[in-house]
């Protein structure tokens, strides 16, 4: 029977009402990295169509890395980089590592224990403030004539080295290989500009505009060389990619499209889409990626289960869902303000327009119920839910697979 597992450890298995077996997707094709600091080491001894990284920095250098959300294992890829910089000389006093706000996968305990105590001691952990001015600084102008502001650390920089995670070109919230230096690092009503629901759209002009804006700042920061990993679901990393901006994105969607594209024989009536991993991916944000994932993938008006380990609570956008007003009253006002959790509100009330959501989370189930969504309280009941369908699919890590229904394509 096939087993779909979701959180750190764990899983469920089903089967369908007339006895068959649901069909599977989902499941990335490789293995996870054993030695990630080798690998590290490795991607910055020999990066892509750029010299070693060694080779291009000085002692006296200022280094920020700058990290991206939701990166796998991001304390030893991170502390791998660090000493890598400081054999090659690098001051350890002047590195600074910039962490998005709220991201629990950078924690500072976690990297300073992956470090020796005089490198830990030394470095600068710094966490970005959208909304503190003081923290900010001015780049240039954009197009229209608004200042583009980014972090003060990134600005005063020798050297801004970007380490972000891969996803498919299509996922919510994903500008590119440089959406972990901008919008991150940059003001509050930037932010909220890359957060309008149009960016959901994967072939849109406004989100190729955004992509190419992020591009754009990168280039005026001198930014031309990035480290970027391919997950390997949950908190494991599959392939570590550095060097020339340019050459990554390419070897890196080849990666990623080798790893976590496949096919499904049909749409099913029931799609189970599973989160896994540590609180890094049980995240709002990967909620809404995975509904994102599972919707074409059900019959129309068929039914998506989600299955995670989210407690987080809920930001201002999916609490509005949770009111009492009409559904598109709220996506009006979501639009309009666009809160920080504005996609994934945006993905959930994509996903309840097309048919039933059930959620097995470690949510409160009152909390779940006011946004229209069933909550599932263990395995048993998700079972009985499947046990009332003719046709389901499982979609393992739901917020990184690219599935494709064969008989549509």
């Amino acid at each position: 029977m096939p087993v779909l597992r979701y959180g750190i450890d764990s899983s469920v298995s089903l089967e369908l009402a007339n006895g068959l077996l649901p069909q599977q997707c989902g499941t990335p094709h490789g293995r996870p990295m054993e030695d990630l600091q080798a690998a590290v080491a490795w991607a910055l001894l020999e990066p892509l169509d750029y010299p070693p990284l060694v080779q291009c920095t000085t002692p006296g250098d200022r280094v920020v890395l700058a990290l991206g959300r939701g990166i796998p294992q991001v304390a030893q890829v991170t502390a791998a980089v660090i000493r890598a910089l400081v054999e090659g000389g690098v001051d350890s006093d002047g590195i600074t590592v910039l962490r998005a706000p709220g991201d629990t996968n950078g924690g500072a305990a976690a990297l300073r224990s992956q470090l020796d105590e005089t490198i830990a001691n030394r470095i600068t952990l710094t966490t970005h403030h959208p909304d503190d001015r003081q923290s900010l600084a001015y780049l240039a102008a954009s197009e229209s004539g608004e200042p583009i502001l980014i972090h003060r650390a990134l600005h005063e920089a020798d050297v801004v080295l970007p380490i972000g995670c891969l996803h498919v070109d299509a996922a919510a919230g994903y500008f590119g290989i440089h959406g972990s230096v901008y919008p991150l690092y940059s003001d509050e009503k930037t932010l909220a500009r890359f957060r309008a629901p149009a960016a959901i759209e994967a072939r849109s002009n406004h989100r190729r505009h955004l992509i190419e804006e992020a591009d754009h700042v990168a280039w005026l920061l001198g930014v031309n060389f990035t480290i970027q990993v391919v997950p390997a679901g949950g908190d494991r990393i599959m392939h570590v990619v550095a060097g020339e901006s340019e050459a990554v994105r390419r070897r890196g969607r080849e990666l990623y499209r080798a790893a976590w594209s496949g096919p499904v024989g049909h749409r099913a009536s029931l799609v189970v889409a599973a989160i896994e991993g540590g609180p890094g991916q049980q995240t709002w944000e990967n909620l809404g990626r995975a509904l994102s994932a599972a919707l074409p993938l059900a019959d129309d008006g068929g039914a998506i289960a989600v299955c995670c380990d989210l407690d987080a609570a809920p930001g201002p956008a999916v609490q509005q869902l949770a009111s009492r007003h009409s559904r598109a009253s709220v996506l009006r006002r979501i639009e309009k303000e666009r809160p920080r959790d504005a996609l994934p509100a945006a993905e959930l009330a994509r996903a309840l327009e097309h048919g039933p959501v059930y959620l097995l989370s470690r949510l409160a189930p009152s909390l779940v119920e006011d946004l229209d969504v069933a909550p599932i309280a263990n395995a048993d009941e998700l079972a009985r839910l499947a046990r009332q369908h003719q046709t389901c699919t499982l979609l393992s890590n739901a917020a990184q697979a690219v599935v494709s229904v064969q008989e549509e394509v």
